[in-house]
Parts: C-alpha cells; structure tokens; sequence
C-alpha cells in the first residue's frame, strides 16, 4: 500500500486539528487541556499519525514538542485544509442567507482609524448578522505571514513591496496623501502659512525610520536643503500620536484617510505645510487563484464605494 493510500484511509479532520494544537500550544499536555482530552489520548494519536506517514512529526524535549521539517509540511497542508474548509461553510451559509458570516481581515494601524471602522459600521448597519475579525500588523507581516498561513483572507493597507507577485493580487485602491498635523491649540494651528524652516527644532512623534511617512517627510526636509526634524517620540500607535499631538507641543505627519474618516475622534488639525506628492498605494492584497468568498467580496465592494472621496486631489 502507497503512502497516498494510508493516508487516505487512516487521516482524520480530527487529526489534523490534534496536529494543529500541539503545534501551536507547543506541548502535548496543554493542546490535551485545551481540546478536553488526555495527554495519553493526544500523545497516542499523534505516535499513530508518525506511524501512518512513516516519520517523526514532532521533536519531544523537556520543554514541549517541536513540529519536525515532516510536521511543518503537514501543518501547512493541514492550515489550508481547514482554510478551505471555513470558506466552505462561509459560502453555504451565505447561500442560506446572504447577510450572515464572518471575514478575516488584515489592516495596518492607521487603516483601524480610518477605512475599516467606516467599512465595518456600513455593512453592519445593512447585515446585522455579519461578523468581522481584525488583525493589526505592519505591510510587510499582513502579507508574507498573515496571508500565507491563512490567517486572514485580504489585507488593506498601504503596499510595501513589490506590485506585481506570483503570489499575491492586489488591487490599488487610491494613491494616499500625507499631512503634517498639529493639535487645535497649538501655536501652529491658526497659521495660514508655515515654512519647513520653521518646523525643524520642534518637538515631533513619528512612526519607525523604515516607515513611509517617516522617510516622506525627512526627504521633503532635506530636499529643502534642511536638517530632518527633531524626532522626540517614535511609534505606530495612533493613541499615542494622538495623545502627544493633542498636547499642543508636538507635530506628527498622517494620513489623510485618518483625518478624513476619524477627524471628530482625534485632536488635530491639518498644517499647511507643502509636502510634495509620492506614490504612496494602498490597497487590497489576497492570496493568487484563489476565489474570494462572497463576505469579502462584498466587504471590497463597500471598500470602494467608502474611498471614492479619497481619489480626489483635496480633503
């Protein structure tokens, strides 16, 4: 008898779901605990898999138990097999009834102030039944990590990397806009006109050194034959930009989908301050050949419909 052969009369859903746990609580004992069943049930089950394919799955240590390179195959397999199988029950229950399932989504943080909320509230307000879950993470993660294993089904956000992927489709949504920021009582906020010049020794929050935004802004300065501006906080975090900004002392620069679609739950204003125009994509990546499920198809259709302001050349 083939490998093809035992596999197909022996493995189990169940057993891929035993494989998927012990890999991702990293012990036989606390996958046993969190699927109710005994760590002998979970270890047996698991030596009668080895058995079956003929190689060790998983390295047992005095720490827990390592997927082997045979056991990371068979997770990656087994991942999409239930992928595929949650898209499956998603279709059947969007056949019942179109307005009921849930999506997985990938964003980046300022697309959790901006696009997705308004996306999310639009469609929750026609289908009451719909769910949606988000995951926040930097470009680079939503889409050689999170999509791959699945995680989620499309990413939105701001495109990192190249356009063109034999693995990935994206899809460019709109060309986004940067500005710098300050809060609505800062001595910056009631100017009709500001100089770079100005800006250079102010106190400033801005993302990481290999952000858009951060790079945009350091070679407007330098373009302008300036120093780039004094860096006194970096972060991601929109509270916390926010928070500082709204403090009337510090300058940041955002995106305009922030300050178009949150600009009531944020203590900012736009400067006018010239920043020239960068190619700066956002968009929607998913994995390549394989067919959206109807809830995303339908969460990219009010994706588009939400942004159409934003293709615009002014707020």
């Amino acid at each position: 008898m083939t490998l093809h052969d035992r596999v197909g009369h022996r493995l189990k859903l169940r057993d891929l779901r035993l494989l998927l746990a012990v890999a991702e609580w990293g012990s036989m004992a606390k996958a046993a605990a969190h699927l109710n069943l005994t760590q002998s049930g979970v270890s047996k089950a698991i030596t009668e898999l080895e058995h079956t394919f003929g190689v060790r799955l998983f390295d047992r240590t005095a720490h827990g138990a390592e997927p082997t390179i045979y056991g990371r195959a068979l997770l990656k397999g087994g991942v999409g097999v239930f992928d595929e199988l949650r898209q499956s029950i998603n279709a059947i229950e969007h056949l019942a009834d179109p307005a009921v399932g849930e999506l997985r989504i990938g964003c980046t943080e300022p697309m959790t102030w901006g696009i997705v909320p308004a996306v999310i509230d639009r469609l929750v307000q026609r289908h009451r039944r719909l769910s949606f879950h988000v995951t926040q993470s930097d470009p680079q993660a939503l889409r050689y990590r999170y999509l791959p294993e699945r995680t989620i089904e499309l990413a939105i956000g701001r495109i990192a990397g190249p356009l063109a992927d034999s693995d990935f489709d994206v899809t460019i949504l709109y060309q986004e806009k940067s500005f710098v920021v300050a809060g609505l009582q800062s001595k910056w906020a009631g100017r009709r006109a500001i100089k770079l010049a100005e800006l250079v020794d102010e106190p400033w929050i801005l993302p990481g050194p290999e952000s858009f935004g951060r790079s945009l802004l350091e070679d407007t300065f330098r373009e302008s034959g300036l120093p780039p501006p004094r860096v006194n906080a970096v972060s991601y975090a929109i509270p916390l930009h926010n928070s500082l900004v709204a403090t009337g002392n510090f300058l940041s620069l955002l995106p305009r989908s922030l300050l178009q679609f949150s600009g009531k739950l944020v203590s900012f204003k736009a400067l006018p301050v010239e920043i020239p125009a960068r190619p700066g994509p956002v968009g929607i990546i998913r994995l390549k050949n394989r067919t959206p499920s109807p809830i995303a198809q339908l969460f990219i259709e009010h994706v588009r419909a939400v942004v159409k302001p934003l293709t615009k050349e002014k707020m």
